[in-house]
């Protein structure tokens, strides 16, 4: 095909020859051969990676058999060179597809790892602006295809540059900047609805900067751990409402030293420590409101009555007091986070 035959918006080259291979089929009747075939679809390649339509490509190559003879020998001829361009089009679109892929899941890695090589060049790819801050939530129980199911519904409510949707460890992740906290109910409702029983959502606190995504992605992970240790029902368990766990692991030989101090005591208790334990659980829990902690545990308030006298007798201490009430709930919070008294070397 001569360069002034060509469309003007498409490359000079990119349909070289098509119109003089063309007319050789409508003169031999013969279909194109593999080479020239070939040469279609590595034009459908290319057509692909300069952005030029795929209608556009089809149109006007069909259009370039117009005005030769013999149309109707021409057609087969045709219907090949689209064949071909068109599978070249689209195998080098979904190529780039794996290589977008494969490019947001390596840099997804890099962030939450907290590597640092060319993080916020790449962010912006992605449409993330690292310096302002984010919350990372992650959700437990994912099944296969839901992820991206969810973040098509994410992306399609608050944008591509506000949604950041990947799986790692096994649970999915959403990054999400802090000034969109609707954008975290959202991912909530879409778990809710999307994941088997059993799911659970931890949310991290919004932090700045590439480091303050690791931090919210670690404090979030941290909150499904500690919600599992500590027995709690919540489906949705955000690290804000958790701050005093990891201050009390930090020393872990003083909490353990508390745990024993106060409860070990219970262990000797007629009918085993369990129930003593979850009494004061559900007391803590219902702020102190006996009858309420009666209905949580299905028992008579008499029952949590005599309970709770037993425990002062055996410990030593009663949450009637403040201070002691304070001692008590935090070696309750310590045997539950150390798995007291199977997790302890010794007891009793």
């Amino acid at each position: 095909m001569a360069i002034s035959d060509l469309p003007a918006d498409l490359p000079a080259d990119l349909l070289g020859g098509h119109r003089q291979a063309l007319a050789g089929c409508a003169a031999t009747g013969r279909l194109p051969d593999r080479e020239t075939i070939e040469a279609y679809r590595a034009a459908g390649v290319r057509a692909a990676e300069l952005g030029v339509p795929l209608r556009t490509l089809v149109d006007q190559t069909l259009a370039a058999g117009e005005d030769l003879p013999s149309q109707a020998q021409l057609l087969p001829a045709l219907r090949r060179a689209v064949s071909a361009l068109m599978a070249g089009y689209e195998g080098a679109q979904l190529a780039a597809i794996r290589r977008e892929d494969d490019a947001r899941r390596q840099f997804v890695d890099d962030l939450l790892q907290g590597r640092a090589e060319r993080l916020a060049e790449r962010a912006e790819h992605f449409g993330l602006r690292l310096a302002e801050s984010y919350v990372v939530a992650v959700a437990r129980g994912l099944r296969d295809g839901e992820q991206d199911r969810i973040e098509r519904e994410l992306i399609a409510r608050f944008g591509s540059h506000n949604v950041l949707v990947a799986v790692r460890d096994e649970l999915l992740v959403c990054v999400v900047p802090g000034s969109l906290p609707a954008a975290v109910g959202e991912f909530t409702h879409h778990v809710r609805a999307r994941f088997p029983p059993g799911w659970r959502v931890g949310v991290g606190r919004p932090h700045r900067g590439p480091g303050g995504v690791v931090t919210s992605y670690r404090e979030a992970a941290q909150a499904l751990e500690l919600a599992d240790r500590l027995g709690l029902r919540l489906d949705v368990v955000k690290a804000a409402d958790l701050l005093v766990f990891p201050v009390l692991l930090r020393d872990r030989g003083a909490i353990e030293d508390l745990v024993t101090s106060v409860l070990d005591p219970l262990l000797r208790a007629r009918g085993g420590h369990e129930p003593l334990l979850e009494t004061l659980e559900a007391v803590f829990a219902s702020h102190g409101n006996q009858s309420a902690a009666a209905r949580r545990l299905g028992v008579s308030a008499r029952a949590v009555t005599y309970r709770l006298e037993r425990i002062r007798r055996l410990t030593g201490f009663s949450p009637d007091d403040p201070t002691q009430r304070f001692t008590l709930e935090t070696a309750v919070l310590g045997a539950r986070l150390l798995d007291w008294p199977q997790g302890f070397a010794t007891s009793g």
